[in-house]
């Protein structure tokens, strides 16, 4: 496999991003992750499929039994590097990864088999649900302004919780432990909630302390819609010990339970970041 890989990455390097044999035609990128448990720069070619600003890649592994390595590897560091070529040129860029769940994934893999049948036949013939992945571009060569800044942090939130999702999910059609160095299902779970719960909470603390009084002082229309945000906040912060709750009560032997918490309360974060994005963004950048 590394061998086959090699020469794909070779005639994708030499041609601009096109190959030819069974890929020949198919939408590709190279994928760059960081080792779960060597910590090495691992490499591989993946069909894409490009959605907006974003990229999408398909866990599909041929259909194997078992997730492709560079899946685990993103879980654990989701800070990737994408080669992507127009034929002519390749053009490389740093990107953060966060898998897609729920029925945006069903939707986003569907899209996928219709314009590459083979992908229809990849998830017919394994049990496990084939994971995609969005690959979001990050941007280096500019400042990032204020409210640019609100949305990354709300994105590696996002792939917090998503991790959380995958890691349930992964125990629920792989029966296997989370790879994570050292780490059962429980354990992987428990390190995924506290890194996000004392993220999600020092990210609120920072709005609340600094970044909505200093967005009342400059745009006093917008008291209404912070003091909404601020009482969503309160709200959060349960939801916050509810989910550190539903890892310590639901523990390896019933992810199905725990999934389906975990679904629930990731549709309210989402929707607060939509809310707030939508809504302070550009006054935050206007600063």
């Amino acid at each position: 496999m590394s061998e086959w890989n090699d020469k794909i990455i070779e005639e994708f390097r030499a041609n601009g991003g096109t190959v030819g044999g069974p890929f020949e035609g198919t939408p590709l990128i190279l994928l760059t992750t960081t080792g779960a448990r060597t910590g090495a720069a691992r490499t591989n070619p993946v069909a894409c499929l490009r959605d907006g600003d974003r990229i999408l890649v398909f866990a599909s592994y041929a259909g194997a039994p078992r997730h492709p390595d560079w899946y685990h590897n993103l879980l654990a560091n989701p800070t990737v590097t994408v080669e992507a070529g127009d034929g002519t040129a390749i053009e490389t860029f740093t990107a953060t990864a966060v898998p897609v769940t729920g029925e945006e994934r069903d939707r986003m893999y569907a899209r996928q088999a219709e314009l590459v049948p083979v992908f229809a036949d990849y998830q017919a013939g394994t049990s496990r649900v084939i994971p995609v992945v969005a690959l979001y571009r990050r941007d280096h060569e500019r400042a990032r302004a204020i409210g640019d800044e609100l949305v990354r942090i709300h994105d590696g939130l996002r792939a917090e919780m998503a991790a959380l999702l995958a890691a349930v999910e992964d125990g629920l059609t792989t029966g296997t432990p989370v790879n994570l160095p050292g780490r059962d299902l429980e354990g992987a779970l428990r390190e995924r909630c506290l890194s996000f719960c004392t993220a999600f909470h020092e990210h609120h603390v920072n709005e609340n302390e600094r970044g909505f009084p200093l967005l009342e002082r400059a745009f006093p229309g917008l008291a209404p819609t912070l003091d909404r945000l601020r009482e969503e906040h309160v709200r959060l912060a349960r939801i916050r010990e509810d989910l550190r709750a539903a890892v310590d009560e639901a523990g390896p032997g019933d992810p199905a339970a725990l999934k389906a918490r975990l679904t629930g309360l990731s549709a309210e974060l989402e929707a607060h970041f939509a809310r707030e994005e939508e809504q302070l963004v550009a006054a935050l950048n206007a600063l």
